[in-house]
């Protein structure tokens, strides 16, 4: 069963997720965003996403997924060095500091608060010109647009998105698109009505990104989040 919560962290959310080893294991959908992760004594990081990521049946996670384009500032490593990749914290970190700080949270009565104040202990203030880039293509800008906003030119507005959110920003606003539409898609909307209202030109091509990014159809997707081990939702998402 998958759990999310806001976190004190600034715009990040807690999750956590406890499988039974039966059933189907639900995949994680791109979202444009990076996770603090602790599992079996071990803490990671998930780096940002460009296809589903199944993850491991009968295991307990709990999680701290930042805001797309803060997670690099409180990890200390480019988003995009991480892209599509799950690696231990002590590769990032010293390994001294990330075992003490594993068996400390898998001492605790609820080790996702534990996490959590070890990412609230290292949040610096979020970067506010690529929170404003996130922030414009979550809500639908054009890249076009939110580069002329932000005061950058394509090439730089594309270096900096690497380096925040792990790709560029065409890239992200395609993510930030799905995730809008599968929002209004578990409020009820019909697919055809979500596909426009979030930005893509038909149902088709809703159906299209959904194969590309999330390697599954949106009658999957409905039938996964109505499950007992519901995915996670894409909590950053503006719709």
């Amino acid at each position: 069963m998958y759990r999310e919560r806001p976190s004190q962290v600034p715009g990040a959310v807690v999750w956590t997720r406890a499988e039974s080893g039966t059933g189907a294991v639900r995949p994680v959908l791109p979202d444009g965003c990076m996770d603090l992760l602790w599992s079996g004594g071990r803490l990671l990081v998930a780096g940002p996403d460009t296809h589903a990521y199944a993850p491991g049946s009968g295991t307990r996670w709990a999680g701290v997924r930042f805001a797309p384009g803060d997670g690099p500032a409180v990890l200390g490593v480019p988003a995009h060095e991480l892209r599509d990749e799950r690696v231990p914290l002590d590769l990032i970190w010293p390994g001294a500091e990330v075992r003490g700080l594993a068996e400390r949270i898998g001492e605790a009565a609820d080790p996702a608060a534990a996490l959590e104040a070890v990412a609230l202990a290292r949040t610096p203030a979020p970067d506010p010109l690529m929170r404003a880039v996130a922030e414009r293509l979550a809500a639908g800008w054009s890249v076009t647009a939110t580069a002329a906003e932000a005061g950058l030119g394509a090439r730089r507005l594309h270096r900096r998105s690497l380096d925040a959110f792990g790709y560029g920003p065409k890239t992200l606003a395609r993510v930030l698109r799905l995730q809008r539409a599968l929002a209004l898609v578990r409020r009820g909307m019909p697919y055809a009505e979500a596909a426009v209202t979030a930005g893509c030109s038909d149902q088709a091509h809703l159906a299209r990104e959904m194969r590309s990014l999330a390697q599954m159809t949106l009658t999957d997707y409905v039938s996964a989040a109505n499950s007992d081990t519901a995915m996670p939702s894409g909590s950053w998402t503006v719709a």
